[in-house]
């Protein structure tokens, strides 16, 4: 049997992420009452059912059953029921642009007078046990549908028991740092392409950004100081049982240094740890880097929005 429970904010994508696991024959279940979960399980294996389960447990559980779910997953871990916990979160202003456009109303307004606002924070805090135990955290605020669904598919479904699954992530500090990273590394002390016109509109894939960044000494040593620090460290992230790290590259606009970064460390990483995803969030590229290849296995692009300064 593979368990997976999603949780998280209401409107962040949970019933997607649960479609996504049942388009690849999970049995899904949404807002399965907490306490039944060990019922559940027991009845599945008392049937000899070689069972894939994807179950929704989030804030519309009744009051207290939230509270005895990291004891309920204790339980399941000590009868060795290999079990994923995927919580999905979003950036509070964009829940409420959300919730605004569909006009819908949040689990925690029907039966109270809270505003929108209290709602979504309250929710934030009952929730983070549940978050404090997730073995993957995914930000959805700027995925789509099909982003979500495609993460779903390659870092759950896919996930080989026992095998830390590493992603790579470039981004531009000018909109934030994403709510999802294990690790996060500042670059914005190299020397910057963008104030280069000839280079500005390129990216830190291409040939003409690479010859730039790689033709200065501190670029290297930045890059050979956080690849030693990840050898040294991942393998212990790996033995606390650790299944996902999101280790992320920020540059001013994330575009091209950080974008750079990312895929000479991917290079460097894929020898040793197997495939790496990888992800650069304000190109709107994701794909994934073989040990048996340097090229990308898969890209999709999502956006055409390129940002101002990197």
């Amino acid at each position: 049997m593979q368990l997976v429970i999603i949780s998280g904010r209401s409107g962040s994508g949970k019933s997607i992420a649960l479609q996504a696991l049942e388009d690849l024959g999970y049995y899904a279940i949404d807002n399965l009452p907490a306490m039944l979960l060990g019922s559940l399980v027991d009845e599945l294996r008392d049937q000899g059912a070689r069972a894939h389960l994807a179950v929704s447990i989030d804030a519309r559980n009744l009051p207290g059953a939230l509270e005895r779910l990291p004891s309920l997953l204790e339980e399941l871990r000590q009868r060795n029921i290999d079990f994923q916990v995927i919580y999905l979160t979003t950036d509070a202003r964009i829940l409420l642009e959300r919730y605004s456009a569909t006009r819908r109303r949040h689990p925690l307004t029907r039966d109270s007078e809270m505003t929108l606002e209290e709602a979504i924070d309250k929710e934030e805090k009952t929730l983070e046990d549940i978050r404090d135990l997730a073995d993957l955290l995914i930000d959805t605020s700027r995925l789509s549908v099909h982003d979500l669904r495609r993460r779903i598919t390659d870092q759950v479904a896919h996930q080989q028991h026992d095998k830390l699954t590493l992603t790579l992530e470039s981004f531009g500090y000018k909109r934030g740092v994403p709510l999802d990273a294990d690790l996060v590394f500042d670059v914005r002390c190299l020397p910057n392409p963008y104030w280069d016109p000839t280079l500005r509109q390129l990216n830190g894939r291409d040939a003409d950004i690479v010859a730039f960044l790689s033709s200065y000494p501190i670029v290297d040593a930045m890059s050979n100081d956080i690849l030693a620090w990840l050898e040294r460290w991942l393998p212990a992230y790996q033995n606390s049982q650790r299944s996902y790290m999101t280790i992320a590259i920020g540059c001013t606009g994330g575009q091209h240094r950080s974008v750079y970064m990312v895929e000479k460390l991917a290079e460097k990483l894929a020898p040793s740890m197997g495939d790496v995803q990888l992800r650069h969030r304000e190109l709107g590229l994701h794909y994934t880097l073989s040990e048996q290849s340097t090229a990308p296995l898969v890209s999709t692009s999502t956006t055409n929005e390129r940002p101002e300064t990197s």
